[in-house]
């Protein structure tokens, strides 16, 4: 157990904690939330021992270990990525070494006591040795590597082989592999994919010690913890529940907190005018100064800027033709390894398609090349009419040059943008995390992330109906994602992106791109819905195939014949697609005839209907056909969704 009394932190004038009271134990499951820049890593540090409060009190109980994973800034260097994992067992190693010198030590000893003095000191180092895993140090570590998507072949690269976001995962495994009494992860999913995640998520849930994380991913918090501690102006409250239940909660108290402001407001309203218009009059001098008395001591409302919920609109896109891309013969190899071959694609204008596959699957890749990034490759990538495009990559914070770096955040943004923007440019920064005195600060000192999260902002200023983006949502928190996912939802041009972060996944696509798939000659899959229909139709298939339900294909795969294989897979293909414009086609007629019914329902509804009993009979009998239909449908639409 951990517990911290009235613990209070500030750097210079501003407080960062005050009076805050914490306690983990080893059943602690939390999420520490807060906007950016309240405080959380700070909070952790304080946790883990790296930053020393200015008061209050801390107790920690004997034994208990505590890791601390940073959001950034690990480097490995001088290892291998194995050698570098092992090291986290360092510490038992020596006491190993330290058993091998007492048990050397038994023989010259005469003295009993001494004797039972070296058997109870080893037995302890025995105890702790044979608890810590190291026998089976070899198989944890391969568990671990793997769950966070290295390979075999990685085991013996040189860490300084590995990019940035490659980095922290060495950290994160190591971290894990530390096993302590209590874990603290701040932002352990920023440098994560899909899978990588799921596996985290599993290993939490298993994990045995207590926990705190700090996280941007809704699904990924829902998952793994049971409580939410919020940092707020300082003070820390504690939420009961996964984060959706404190989401729900915080809303209500915020909606009741807005009233009380708006109240307070006007009730401050009134006293200034009744102060002003009777300051200077003698008969009304004692309830003027009872007035500025109660204005003095009256306890102000705040609703803290983070917590405002920001509207951003951009700028309208330009006029396009229907048609926003077509995708011809499609296909990319790295020497020998196809990443994709030989597919075709047609995007709608408006159509917002998410790229999903396992990570090294080519997601990247495919974006790349859609915006002109890549030319290597074979087939064709045609724009519709009128089609400008932008491109948002990873590394996005590395296209800013030297003279970007003389600018200040709001300079740089304000260069280039739409004259009807520019009165809004403040507000689009603060829903980009640029807030107060951060809008001043030169490009050249921003960190990474803030710079990705600039070159976004700029690039959606731009007049354009194509967007291309590569994990957009990487540096930012949960309100911007929202911010974002609310402005991108209500942009009518076409998006095509890539993400890790699912809600954001499942709350903007309309179409789903599967890479690698192992169901498709080209390797790639379209799934007409979005990221949580694309889940739905893959479960099926698992369940359909752990049942033994085998198509085709694979009973020719056991028999290893080529080309049947190949017909079978052409003749699943060819029914796959009937069935997609099957099924596209009865959520139309749905649609259509749940609009005719909407509209007989409105005209039942009028006085020239429901006064006239023959025609509001006649209206009546309408609707309950459509119904009927509507219903078999629907039937028919949900067998449809289960073939495909």
């Amino acid at each position: 157990m951990v517990q911290f009394s009235k613990i209070s932190l500030a750097f210079g004038d501003r407080d960062i904690l005050k009076n805050v009271s914490l306690v983990i134990t080893s059943g602690t499951r939390a999420a520490l939330v807060g906007a950016n820049g309240a405080g959380k890593t700070s909070l952790l540090k304080v946790i883990a021992g790296i930053i020393v409060p200015d008061s209050g009190e801390k107790s920690v109980q004997k034994g208990c270990r505590i890791s601390y994973l940073p959001q950034t800034g690990l480097i490995h260097r001088g290892n291998s990525l194995y050698d570098e994992v092992e090291k986290v067992f360092s510490p038992v190693k020596a006491l190993i070494l330290q058993m091998e010198t007492l048990a050397s030590a038994f023989g010259n000893i005469k003295n009993d006591d001494e004797s039972a003095k070296l058997l109870k000191e080893y037995h302890v180092l025995s105890e702790i040795v044979e608890h810590s895993g190291y026998d089976t140090r070899k198989q944890k570590i391969q568990v671990v590597l793997e769950g966070l998507g290295f390979t075999q072949r990685d085991k013996n690269r040189p860490v300084e082989e590995f990019s940035g976001g490659w980095q922290m995962r060495i950290a994160l495994a190591k971290t894990l592999l530390e096993t302590p009494d209590i874990l603290l992860l701040d932002e352990p999913t920023n440098y994560l994919d899909i899978e990588a995640l799921t596996w985290l998520e599993k290993w939490l849930t298993d994990f045995r010690g207590g926990y705190v994380l700090v996280s941007h991913d809704r699904f990924f918090l829902d998952v793994t913890i049971n409580e939410v501690y919020e940092l707020c102006q300082g003070q820390l409250k504690r939420y009961v529940g996964n984060y959706t239940a404190y989401e729900a909660v915080r809303k209500v108290e915020m909606e009741s907190l807005v009233k009380r402001y708006h109240e307070q407001q006007e009730e401050i309203a009134k006293s200034e005018d009744l102060i002003r218009r009777f300051r200077y009059k003698a008969a009304k001098a004692a309830m003027v100064q009872e007035r500025i008395k109660r204005l003095e001591k009256m306890k102000r409302i705040e609703i803290p800027e983070s917590l405002k919920r920001m509207s951003v609109r951009f700028p309208e896109p330009p006029h396009s033709g229907k048609t926003a891309l077509v995708i011809a013969g499609l296909s990319k190899y790295y020497g020998m390894r196809r990443i994709f071959g030989e597919f075709d694609l047609m995007l709608d204008s408006g159509e917002k398609l998410l790229v999903v596959g396992r990570n090294g699957a080519g997601k990247t890749t495919l974006l790349r090349i859609l915006a002109g990034e890549d030319a290597d490759f074979k087939g064709t990538v045609t724009y519709g009419t009128g089609i400008v495009a932008g491109y948002f990559s990873q590394d996005a914070a590395e296209t800013l040059n030297d003279l970007d770096g003389r600018k200040s955040v709001l300079e740089y943004i304000e260069t280039d943008a739409p004259i009807a923007l520019i009165p809004k440019i403040r507000d689009m920064l603060g829903a980009f995390l640029f807030r107060g005195n951060d809008i001043d600060k030169s490009i050249a000192v921003l960190s990474g992330g803030e710079k990705s999260r600039l070159a976004l902002l700029k690039m959606l200023l731009k007049p354009l109906n194509l967007l291309i983006l590569d994990e957009p949502t990487n540096h930012l928190d949960l309100q911007s994602k929202d911010v974002l996912m609310d402005t991108l939802k209500a942009f009518t041009g076409t998006v095509v992106f890539v993400s890790h972060d699912r809600a954001f996944m499942e709350g903007l696509s309309t179409k789903t791109l599967e890479i690698s798939s192992k169901d498709a000659p080209s390797g790639v899959r379209l799934f007409y819905g979005n990221y949580g229909y694309y889940l739905e139709k893959t479960a099926t298939e698992e369940v359909v195939e752990s049942k033994g339900m085998r198509s085709k294909v694979e009973n020719f795969e056991e028999k290893g014949d080529a080309r049947e294989r190949f017909l079978a897979e052409k003749q699943r293909q060819s029914e796959m697609r009937r069935q997609q414009r099957y099924e596209v086609a009865l959520l139309s007629t749905i649609d259509a005839l749940e609009k005719e019914k909407a509209s007989l329902e409105a005209e039942l509804e009028t006085p020239k209907v429901y006064t006239n009993s023959e025609k509001a009979r006649a209206v009546q009998a309408q609707i309950n056909d459509l119904a009927a239909k509507i219903e078999e449908k629907i039937a028919e639409w949900e067998k449809s969704a289960f073939l495909l």
